[in-house]
């Protein structure tokens, strides 16, 4: 199963629809979680965890690859999104888990979502995954190309339909426990 995890909140957003569609072409889920995290504090990130963490992790766990489809926020990644994966580090889920993502952004945005990219990978270099790159794409996704929280142009979805192919050959049950070992936690 891929999970499948939104770096935006907003209602009718480009990026929540490419996943949306990327359920359409394969074992897959989406998170809806993130409205929910708390702000992450290392203080915090002990036994007894939030229940919204518990669940994040739990999700993370369970799964056999993660897609992520984000916005750029001032340059970056959006503040929610962040504070997301930033939960995900001294759990370790992610650790060895297969990973890509989708870059949605239009032609029109200054970078192209470029620099949230960037970002996107250093944190999921540090967090210890296995970048799927092959199954990393740029996909930009025009408003009148989404109805009904879905991606209807044929091309654009045959491209989403791509990208969960190749993150699904890429994943097997067994990249889930990867080698045991854990990234060493934040300061």
């Amino acid at each position: 199963m891929i999970l499948l995890i939104s770096g935006s909140l907003r209602a009718g957003s480009g990026n929540s629809a490419v996943l949306g569609t990327a359920t359409e072409f394969g074992d897959a889920r989406i998170y809806d979680g993130m409205d929910g995290l708390p702000h992450f504090n290392p203080d915090h990130d002990r036994e007894p965890l939030p229940a919204a963490v518990v669940s994040l992790r739990e999700e993370i766990r369970a799964a056999d690859a993660v897609l992520f489809c984000t916005p750029e926020y001032a340059g970056g990644l959006p503040g929610a999104f962040k504070n997301l994966l930033d939960w995900t580090i001294g759990g370790g889920e992610l650790y060895g888990k297969p990973v890509a993502w989708i870059n949605a952004s239009s032609v029109a945005a200054p970078t192209g979502g470029a620099d949230a990219h960037e970002s996107l990978r250093k944190v999921l270099t540090y967090a210890g995954t296995r970048i799927i790159d092959e199954a990393c794409a740029r996909i930009p996704v025009p408003r009148d190309a989404v109805a009904d929280g879905r991606v209807i142009a044929p091309d654009l979805r045959d491209r989403i339909a791509a990208v969960v192919r190749r993150l699904a050959e890429s994943a097997t049950p067994a990249s889930r426990s990867a080698n045991g070992q854990r990234p060493p936690r934040p300061e």
